[in-house]
């Protein structure tokens, strides 16, 4: 009897601990920028971790592809809008966020970065041209993200 009223205190104590980890790398929704475009590298998936993003901790960006042909380098250029504001923009070596040369099949391009605790919460969206080393567009993706309104340590 006691072993039984034992596992419905943990067992419920267990389902709210895993929904509790979980949404801390939560994929998000993709789109192309243009929706009839034939990109030559298709994107799977972005994951952010954590998600919302936290001020003045890092973040992570990482977004699962494929290639038909392999990619010896090239240029991640992302732009970022708040609110629906362009309010920056970075140019980023496609080698400094994966391993290259890329070969044909699955890679997963990654970057962390922490914002600065001053970074105003609420909702983000993000652009991401690649190209290659010739500057042919290789695929251009948007997706919207968070930034949490609870204040960092770096805050204080």
């Amino acid at each position: 009897m006691e072993m039984i009223q034992y596992n419905r205190f943990i067992a419920p104590l267990l389902l709210l601990s895993l929904i509790l980890v979980v949404p801390l790398a939560v994929a998000t929704d993709v789109k192309y920028c243009d929706k009839q475009g034939e990109y030559d590298v298709k994107v799977q998936g972005v994951e952010i971790s954590p998600n919302p993003i936290a001020r003045g901790q890092p973040a992570t960006f990482s977004i699962a592809a494929t290639t038909g042909a392999a990619i010896d380098e090239g240029k991640l250029v992302i732009e970022v809008s708040y609110f629906g504001w362009h309010i920056h923009s970075e140019t980023h070596d496609l080698c400094d966020e994966t391993s290259c040369p890329v070969s044909t099949g699955d890679f997963v391009v990654s970057h962390s970065q922490v914002l600065p605790g001053y970074t105003p919460p609420g909702p983000y969206s993000l652009k991401m041209k690649m190209f290659d080393a010739n500057k042919r567009e290789l695929t251009c993706i948007g997706f919207d993200f968070s930034i949490g309104f609870a204040s960092s340590v770096a805050d204080s």
